[in-house]
């Protein structure tokens, strides 16, 4: 792997880990402007520390190099939920299709055998 490639890689990994850890602590803080947001949605209060708690692990194992593939799927799956949340609710989807691609973009730069198995031409 190239030089440039991994210091991509790891800046991504850096600017996503900081904006998902940021946003579970804001979660936990629980500010009145958070909690109306989730109230409008039908999100409790105990429902929103679960989600910061998710939130902030998925990005704390997409961080390690061992276990960042899993954590790859984890932001993904997450980030599909919240795609599908603000569709539901008729918000708009661009921050977070932005975030699920910057994911896979960085998994793809940190992890090149994903883009083998994705790109592979083999049958």
């Amino acid at each position: 792997m190239s030089k440039t490639r991994k210091i991509i890689g790891w800046v991504l990994t850096a600017l996503l880990a900081f904006a998902f850890i940021s946003s579970g602590i804001m979660k936990f803080m629980a500010t009145p402007e958070i909690l109306a947001k989730a109230a409008t949605w039908g999100i409790t209060a105990s429902t929103i520390k679960i989600i910061a708690t998710i939130e902030i692990l998925s990005a704390l194992i997409f961080i390690i190099p061992r276990t960042g593939i899993i954590g790859t799927l984890l932001l993904a799956a997450y980030m599909g939920g919240a795609i599908a949340t603000h569709i539901e609710h008729n918000d708009n989807v661009m921050v977070p299709v932005v975030l699920e691609s910057l994911i896979w973009i960085t998994a793809l730069l940190r992890f090149p055998e994903l883009g083998s198995r994705f790109f592979s031409s083999k049958k």
